[in-house]
C-alpha cells in the first residue's frame, strides 16, 4: 500500500515540505490514545536474538534511523514505535540556523536516491535538549554534532564541545560529524590534526564524567584508503568508541538513470541506492584493516533486508536507514529485523 498509493501521492509534493508534513502528521496521530501501542504491535519485532550490546549500551535490535530525519528531536518517540532500536537526532549545532537556500532537497526516484544541501538547518542544541527531556521510548538515542556555518574552523572545537555538554544528560551516545558536504569548508576538519583536536577536547571532558558516553565519528564515503587508514589511527589515538560509515557523497558517477536531474539539482550530498556499494566498501575496509578493533554503524543505501545483511556481513554491528525509509516506507525496520532473526535462528 505504501509504495503503490501513499508514496506516489507524497512524491507529488516538494520533498522538504512533505517531510515537515509527515513529521507533523506523526506527532498528531500519536496523540490518539492507544496509537503508540497499535503501531508497535504492527511494526516492532521483539526477540532476545535481535539484541546487541555495544560500547556499554544494549540495543533492542540492530536497525536505527540515521541523523537527518529527526533533526530537532521532534518525533524520536514516535519513530521508535515503528520498530527501530535507535534513533540518531540532529545534526545539532549550538545556535539555531536556517540552513542553505531553498530548494535544497531533491528526489531521484528512478535511481532511488536523494540529493540534499540542507546545511545543518536545526533549532539549536538547547531546543533539542528540552525536547529530549520528554523521552518515553526505551530506544537508544544518539546525538549527531556539528558546528554552526558561521563558526570559523579555527573555533570549531568550541561548537562541538558546547553541543556535547548541552546534550550529555539527554542522549545515550554521540556522533561527531565533520563529513557532511553541505557546510562550507567543513571538510577541512577531516584533516587528521583538526579532527584529533576536536575529539581530544570532547574526550577530555567525557573522561571526567561519572558515566562517560560513547563517542563515534561519522566518516565520508569519499575518503581514499590512505585517509581511511588515518581514521583507524584517529580512533586508536583518541580512544573514541567507534565509527559511523558513511555520510553522503559528493560524487555522481553511480547515478544511472537521472543524470540530468542530478545535474540540475546542483551541489549537495547524494544518498540512497547510488551510495550503497561504496558505503559497504568503506565498512569492509575499516573492519578488515583494523582487525575489527572498534564497532561500526553501517549506513548508506539500505533498502532491503539483503542490503542490511550485506552491511552486517561486511563488518557493521548496527545499521541505519534514512533514504530507504522514505522509499520503502514504515515497515522497513520490521522487514530487516525479521530477516536478521530468521538468519540468527538458522
Amino acid at each position: 500500500m505504501y509504495k503503490t498509493i501513499i508514496r506516489p501521492l507524497l512524491f507529488n509534493f516538494d520533498p522538504e515540505q512533505i517531510h515537515h508534513a509527515v513529521v507533523g502528521g506523526l506527532k498528531f496521530a500519536f496523540r490518539i490514545p492507544g496509537m503508540n501501542r497499535i503501531v508497535e504491535k504492527w511494526y516492532r519485532v521483539n526477540d532476545p536474538l535481535l539484541e546487541r550490546e555495544l560500547f556499554g549500551l544494549r540495543f533492542s535490535n540492530p536497525v536505527g534511523i540515521a541523523a537527518g530525519f529527526d533533526k530537532n528531536a521532534s518525533v524520536y518517540n514516535e519513530l521508535s514505535a515503528f520498530g527501530f532500536g535507535h534513533i540518531e537526532i540532529g545534526t545539532v549545532t549550538p545556535k539555531p540556523q536556517a540552513g542553505n537556500k531553498k530548494p535544497r532537497l531533491f528526489r531521484l526516484p528512478a535511481d532511488k536516491g536523494l540529493i540534499n544541501r540542507m546545511g545543518f538547518n536545526n533549532n539549536g542544541a538547547k531546543m533539542a535538549q528540552n525536547k529530549l527531556r520528554h523521552k518515553t521510548t526505551k530506544a537508544i538515542i544518539g546525538g549527531n554534532l556539528g558546528k554552526n556555518t558561521l563558526t570559523p574552523n579555527s573555533e570549531a572545537i568550541a561548537d562541538y564541545v558546547f553541543n556535547f555538554e548541552t546534550l550529555f544528560d539527554v542522549v545515550d551516545y554521540f556522533v561527531v560529524n565533520v563529513s557532511c558536504p553541505n557546510i562550507s569548508d567543513l571538510h577541512e576538519l577531516q584533516d587528521q590534526d583538526a579532527l584529533v583536536g576536536i575529539l581530544d577536547a570532547i574526550q577530555k571532558i567525557n573522561k571526567v564524567k561519572t558515566h562517560p558516553k560513547p563517542v563515534l565519528l561519522k566518516v565520508s564515503p569519499d575518503l581514499n584508503n590512505k585517509q581511511l587508514d588515518e581514521v583507524i589511527e584517529i580512533v586508536k589515538q583518541t580512544g573514541i568508541d567507534g565509527v559511523v560509515a558513511t555520510n553522503t557523497t559528493i560524487t555522481r558517477h553511480t547515478i544511472r538513470r537521472e543524470k540530468q536531474k542530478a545535474e540540475q539539482a546542483g551541489n549537495g550530498g547524494l544518498s540512497g541506492l547510488p551510495i550503497r556499494d561504496r558505503s559497504t566498501e568503506v565498512i569492509r575496509y575499516l573492519a578488515e584493516k583494523s582487525g575489527k578493533a572498534f564497532p561500526i554503524i553501517g549506513v548508506g543505501g539500505i533498502f532491503t533486508p539483503e542490503d542490511a545483511l550485506e552491511k552486517l556481513d561486511a563488518g557493521a554491528d548496527l545499521v541505519q536507514v534514512y533514504t530507504g525509509f522514505i522509499y520503502e516506507g514504515p515497515g522497513i525496520a520490521r522487514k530487516i529485523n525479521k530477516a536478521i532473526l530468521a538468519r540468527n535462528r538458522r
